[in-house]
């Protein structure tokens, strides 16, 4: 027993007086052992709880509190019942002793034997004896005995908060109480009161709160309180109502919003007598608003208020709540509709829709009382204008029924009007003006995705207009909404768009005018109607059946378009028909239809780059099959596989080989990189050695470790091997830091830097399957930065540029991060290059620095002055952009510890306020705004 007391006392002791928290773990463990009892860590801790000093207590209870959230499943109820005692009593204690005490009755919450009766003292002991705001945790069950005073006590605790952590727990804390069935008893109103007092949320966490409590968190906590029972009705419409009538949008906007939650709506309609209210300020909102936003949740909470009346069960006595409060919304609405040249016409269509869309039974009373008054002003109007207008509202109402149906097979209740809205779009379409033209297709289009709405007749009678439409108006606003139109009946009846439309759209494209090369190539007349021919055609190119149908078509159109300025155009028109069907059918489907055209291999040169894009995704078969055919065709000249033995002398075949994945093998590649290797080297024509070259690249990156590989090692794949981390890369970069002295070559080797680092676009990059290990730029810059410094130091002032200008090319190019860790050791060789005069490595240098200045090292720090005269010579510079990112930094420099220099900065800053270029303007006001606070009262 000696040594237990010794030990406790031994960690009280260290704990309390020394101060070293790490002494909680070992007593926890102490008691989880065996070797002491909770209750003789209370006795040890006997002089520190007695201690004349608050603080000394304070660490007393923090110790046992701290043992007690480890070991407090191990405890006896009669344990249980003799600390809390103890913690109840420390409660009356100083308030510096209060939070390690909640804490420790947090942790004996948890405890399996809690003492009946124990949950309700404690609580009662914390509203009793704590009279500040404190973060409040604790167990609520078994707390129902206390009925109405618990939550008085509760409310009292409350009452007044304004820490947002405290008050995201007392929302929650409320919500239970509402939902976990306490008496709320004559306190209903109080609680309500309470909390409805933060309503609506008006906080802005701080910068870099560490809490991360954001607004939308305490608005949905405060919310679900405020919708959470119908006891709340009489107190919450009032409110929403009070705050919909204010002047403050933030309050109108959050009570819009709290309408829409069922919860609330279930709430309100305890209230029926206060709807009229509540429609007349969602009408004033949706009316009078200048904000989008509470538009929009204005018709929202129209939309959930009308859904929740068409819930509401009906008995034999009862009013029928909804056909009331429609009647409100067609009493004032209505007579605007027949009015299409004011302004409320909009407003009063959008309620309406609004409510329409709520329901089937909303949908059917507003559109039975709507619907053949539109249709009437529609026929009597004569003005272009106010048909459309006409028009628009028709096809919302459309979109507002089909919303409210459960599924698209269920019958429209727009089918009794069927006949007259096919009329109107019919009439619509056959008008000379574009605008009534368009909207009718769209109304069309929205028809068609109704069940029952278009007969088969009415679909023929569509696609004639369509097609008339199409081959006549020149309108390209019109030619866009009927393609549009056209692929939206192709997706529902596909059967009817090939028997129709197709052969109209061919007929027209070989036998009719467009026919007549000559012409088209003298005017683009004919070649706009065929490229809007072919749009339709790529459009309706949705369903399989019709893609069979129309790929013959487009593959004929392509055909008789092969010389000229017509077969670029057809071509870069063929690529986009094909992205279309691309991405209208599945990708199993796509395939065959693609090799469809890869099989006609005069389209394949066409379409050398669709080709190209596809290649990366091609199976493994295909791919192989295709790779050894353009292979024979490079090495070997074998077009045996050509239609005609015909290849086209400009097509870039070399890139076929560079765009499989690594598992495909290509044929004969020694022979081929041997071939490949001498063009990249002795041809002069830019492009063809610069394809060799990447071609080259693409495959050494891809190729097997081994000799072979090795051997083929050459400079121009030094981007290839460094991708992949192979050993003879290093041998290749040392040949391009030897360059950097060379007179001539220099500067370009040191650009070849920037390419290493860079993003490649076409060839060496993950979309094309090449091998990028991860984190090679860090490997290379870690490996070979010592390598820079040393060639910079040894190296004559005329070539030293050339390995600021490497320097600059690697560093731009790593990630942020790895920057502010690296460049401080580098920060010479930077300021150096601000100094020389080429204006890349100004650029360049100045985009590094960037990130540094924001969190600066000491060493940055030390060399103040020079940084400054630096960046002040190139505010300066011939390059706009130079002077641009010199003035930022310059702006950024501004937080350091730069007084001294401030009347220096402020007289050069003087000057690129005047400069030609206003993006330069602007930041040197900004610039010189940041230096004039320094030493001012309010500043820095």
């Amino acid at each position: 027993m000696a040594a237990e007391s010794t030990l406790a006392l031994s960690l009280v002791e260290e704990f309390v007086s020394g101060l070293q928290d790490s002494k909680a773990k070992d007593a926890a463990k102490g008691v989880k052992d065996g070797k002491f009892t909770v209750l003789q860590l209370v006795e040890a801790l006997g002089s520190s709880l007695t201690s004349s000093q608050p603080h000394t207590r304070a660490r007393g209870v923090h110790l046992l509190s701290e043992v007690l959230q480890e070991c407090y499943g191990d405890l006896t109820e009669r344990e249980v019942e003799v600390l809390i005692a103890f913690y109840e009593n420390r409660l009356k204690d100083h308030y510096v002793v209060t939070p390690p005490v909640l804490k420790g009755l947090k942790a004996l919450t948890k405890c399996t034997n809690l003492p009946p009766g124990s949950a309700v003292s404690m609580l009662r002991s914390v509203f009793q004896d704590i009279h500040v705001q404190v973060r409040l945790s604790y167990c609520t069950f078994k707390l129902k005995g206390l009925g109405a005073d618990f939550v008085f006590g509760f409310v009292q605790s409350m009452d007044g908060e304004r820490d947002p952590r405290n008050l995201l727990l007392a929302f929650q804390i409320a919500k239970n109480l509402i939902h976990g069935g306490y008496d709320l008893g004559k306190f209903t109103e109080e609680l309500f009161e309470v909390t409805s007092c933060y309503f609506p949320i008006d906080f802005s966490p701080p910068p870099n709160d560490p809490h991360g409590i954001t607004r939308e968190e305490l608005v949905q906590a405060l919310r679900a309180v405020l919708t959470g029972t119908p006891k709340f009705a009489e107190f919450l419409l009032p409110l929403l109502i009070e705050k919909l009538d204010s002047d403050v949008q933030s309050a109108k906007l959050d009570s819009l919003q709290t309408l829409v939650r069922n919860s609330c709506l279930a709430v309100c309609l305890q209230l029926k007598q206060e709807l009229t209210g509540l429609w007349t300020s969602v009408r004033r909102e949706v009316f009078q608003t200048s904000s989008e936003k509470i538009e929009s949740a204005g018709l929202a909470a129209l939309t959930a208020l009308t859904s929740c009346l068409s819930r509401s069960v009906l008995s034999s006595d009862s009013e029928d709540s909804l056909s009331t409060f429609l009647d409100f919304i067609l009493k004032d609405c209505k007579h605007h509709l027949c009015e299409p040249d004011l302004k409320l016409v909009w407003p009063s269509a959008k309620l309406l829709q609004a409510a329409c869309s709520a329901s089937t039974r909303a949908s059917h009373i507003i559109t039975v009382a709507v619907m053949p008054s539109l249709l009437e002003q529609y026929n009597n109007r004569t003005q272009c204008s106010h048909r459309r207008t006409l028009l628009e509202v028709v096809q919302r109402f459309i979109h507002s029924v089909k919303n409210c149906q459960s599924s698209d097979n269920d019958e429209s209740v727009l089918l009794a009007f069927r006949e007259a809205l096919c009329s109107i779009v019919f009439s619509a379409l056959s008008e000379s003006n574009s605008s009534l033209q368009i909207t009718a297709t769209s109304v069309l289009t929205s028809l068609a995705q109704q069940a029952g709405l278009l007969v088969e007749s009415d679909i023929e009678l569509a696609l004639d207009h369509l097609t008339r439409l199409l081959l006549t108006e020149e309108d390209d606003r019109v030619s866009l909404a009927v393609v549009e139109c056209a692929g939206a009946l192709a997706q529902l009846h596909p059967a009817l768009v090939i028997t129709k439309l197709i052969p109209k759209l061919k007929k027209e494209m070989f036998t009719g005018k467009l026919l007549k090369i000559s012409r088209i190539l003298s005017t683009g007349t004919h070649t706009s109607m065929r490229q809007r021919c072919l749009s339709a055609l790529a459009a309706v190119s949705i369903q399989p059946s019709v893609v069979q149908e129309s790929t013959p078509v487009l593959l004929e159109v392509l055909r008789s378009a092969h010389t000229g300025n017509l077969a670029k155009k057809m071509l870069f028109l063929f690529i986009g028909v094909c992205l279309q069907i691309q991405r209208a059918l599945p990708k199993c489907v796509f395939v065959s239809v693609f090799f469809f055209f890869v099989n006609a291999f005069d389209l394949f040169a066409q379409c050398r780059a669709y080709f190209l894009m596809r290649c990366v995704w091609l199976p493994f078969r295909l791919a192989g099959q295709t790779a050894s055919r353009a292979v024979s065709l490079f090495l070997d000249g074998d077009v045996s596989f050509l239609p005609d033995n015909s290849f086209p002398s400009h097509m870039q075949l070399l890139k076929v080989f560079v765009k499989y994945r690594l598992q495909v093998e290509v044929p004969q590649i020694d022979k081929l990189l041997s071939a490949l290797e001498e063009m990249s080297c002795a041809c002069s024509h830019p492009l063809s050695y610069t394809s060799a070259a990447k071609c080259f690249a693409g495959l050494v990156n891809k190729k097997p470790q081994g000799d072979s590989l090795d051997s083929c090692a050459c400079p121009q794949v030094a981007k290839a091997l460094l991708l992949r981390y192979h050993p003879l890369f290093t041998t290749l970069t040392d040949k391009l830091f030897s360059l950097l002295d060379d007179a001539d070559l220099g500067p370009m080797a040191a650009d070849g830097f920037s390419l290493l680092m860079s993003d490649s676009t076409d060839v060496l990059n993950r979309a094309c399957h090449a091998d990028v290990r991860i984190m090679y730029r860090q490997r290379f810059f870690s490996e070979n930065s010592a390598k820079l410094v040393q060639g910079f130091n040894a190296a004559p002032q005329e070539k030293k540029p050339n390995y600021l200008k490497a320097l600059s090319n690697i560093v731009n190019k790593l990630p942020k991060q790895v920057q502010v860790t690296e460049l401080p050791a580098l920060l010479s060789l930077l300021l150096e290059a601000l100094s020389c005069p080429d204006q890349d490595i100004h650029l360049s240098t100045l985009s590094c620095l960037e990130p540094v200045l924001v969190n600066p090292p000491q060493v940055l720090i030390q060399q103040l002055e020079a940084l400054i005269n630096r960046l002040l010579a190139l505010i300066s510079s011939p390059a706009m952009s130079v002077r641009i990112a010199s003035l930022s930094c310059i702006s950024t420099l501004s937080h350091f510890p730069v007084l001294p220099f401030r009347a220096r900065v402020l007289r050069a800053l003087a000057k690129p306020l005047d400069d030609k270029k206003r993006l330069v303007r602007r930041e040197a006001v900004q610039a010189r705004g940041e230096w004039f606070l320094l030493g001012s009262p309010g500043g820095r």
